[in-house]
């Protein structure tokens, strides 16, 4: 079969949530025989260069930059308008050329979209097609709206009207639509479209993120996560403002460890309490991980699947999480993963897994082996094969899309 593959983000090198999901749906089409060519955007040149490599693993890549600038201009364009500011963000007339280039010119029997935001390149295309949401973005923005003052709540609640909105419109002109978990399910049927829907989870590479033998300190908390997104840089101020004192009444020597890329000044601030370490941009989280005691997900607005969640399960860390943190994993709260919401509640599961070596131990285990049987990439493309088969399993085209399961 050929494919074509529309992303948001270059998926190469898949070292961040808007990169892994598609890189690993590209290599399983690729592995399983199809021509999939990939078209996507890249911000800088630097970034295009990083995912050159991606061309090992499908026939082909059209790549066409846009930068920060002019991607900021499209979105404010587009502030008067129905047109939500995300999908100007992701805009490029040069990538649509392209793209319709290679339609008109190629015969293709599936086009799978990555994202919504990309979605416009292709809604119109007479060819089978699915719009893998993962999340549903539009509530990420109306969430947005609740945690912020004005004037910033009133423009997040604007494009989240603009952007569900839009959303409704581009199910309906796709074949079949998924997302990441049974929540952002619930929410794209709430749409009430006439277009099949269903979801298979994100996974994680359990070879990459392999548990250590090497001893880890026994005071250390740490979080992972782009210190340039909001949701973050909430759940480290709230945790360093009133959960960590909570600890270190009972750990004096507790530190927490804050490992993401570009940190702004009010995240680099935190660094001047005591106990706590931001490391900014690191080439490997995975040393910083494996030596703390357990990791938290302490976040206040969450969508979908947090992958600093199961990379640090698939490592052996215990995680504790919040309750929407939580949501997004296939993992029983208690058993594979401590749950925890107020800071009462998120100081007590953190110190008892300080405290209690036989405890770390019982989650290190319990969490990698949720992992493994519920989070594999080979699991997740498996019911992603499922979906598409149950749903082109029909006579024409249709038929041979379900090929992509075989």
């Amino acid at each position: 079969m050929n494919v074509l593959f529309v992303c948001h983000r270059l998926p190469y090198p898949p070292r961040r949530g808007g990169k892994i999901r598609p890189f690993n749906l590209i290599r399983h089409l690729t592995e399983a025989g199809h021509s999939v060519t990939v078209a996507s955007l890249a911000r800088s040149t630097a970034e295009e260069g990083e995912g050159r490599d991606l061309r090992n693993h499908c026939a082909e890549v059209i790549v066409e930059q846009i930068g920060q600038q002019r991607a900021l201009l499209q979105m404010i364009a587009r502030l008067p308008t129905l047109t939500p500011s995300s999908m100007g963000y992701f805009f490029s007339p040069r990538l649509r050329q392209r793209i319709d280039a290679v339609l008109s010119s190629r015969s293709y029997d599936l086009i799978i979209v990555h994202c919504s935001s990309v979605a416009p390149y292709v809604a119109s295309a007479d060819v089978p097609k699915i719009l893998d949401f993962g999340d549903m973005d539009s509530q990420k923005w109306l969430l947005y709206a609740r945690h912020r003052g004005l004037p910033l709540a009133a423009g997040y609640w604007l494009e989240g009207r603009k952007l569900e909105r839009t959303e409704k419109s581009l199910a309906k002109a796709f074949d079949l639509c998924t997302c990441t978990t049974r929540e952002e399910l619930a929410t794209l049927r709430g749409f009430n479209v006439a277009t099949e829907t269903d979801w298979f989870p994100n996974g994680v590479d359990s070879e990459y993120f392999q548990p250590t033998t090497e001893a880890y300190e026994p005071d250390r908390i740490c979080f992972v996560g782009r210190m340039d997104y909001f949701p973050n840089q909430q759940a480290v101020q709230w945790f360093c403002r009133e959960v960590l004192p909570l600890v270190r009444q009972r750990r004096p020597k507790a530190t927490f460890a804050i490992v993401g890329a570009a940190p702004p000044r009010s995240i680099t601030a935190l660094a001047s309490a005591e106990g706590v370490v931001v490391t900014g941009t690191v080439k490997d989280v995975r040393p910083l991980v494996k030596a703390a005691a357990l990791t938290v997900a302490p976040l206040i607005i969450a969508r979908g699947t947090q992958n600093k969640i199961l990379e640090s399960m698939a490592m052996g860390v215990p995680v504790v999480a919040s309750g929407v943190a939580a949501r997004g994993v296939d993992a029983e709260p208690g058993k594979h993963i401590l749950v925890a919401d107020s800071a009462a509640e998120f100081a007590t599961a953190v110190s008892s897994v300080l405290e209690h070596k036989a405890e770390r131990r019982r989650l290190e285990e319990a969490g990698r082996d949720r992992i493994l049987t519920n989070h594999s990439w080979a699991a997740s493309l498996r019911k992603f094969d499922g979906i598409v088969g149950r749903h082109f399993s029909g006579a024409g085209a249709a038929a041979a899309v379900a090929d992509v399961a075989r």
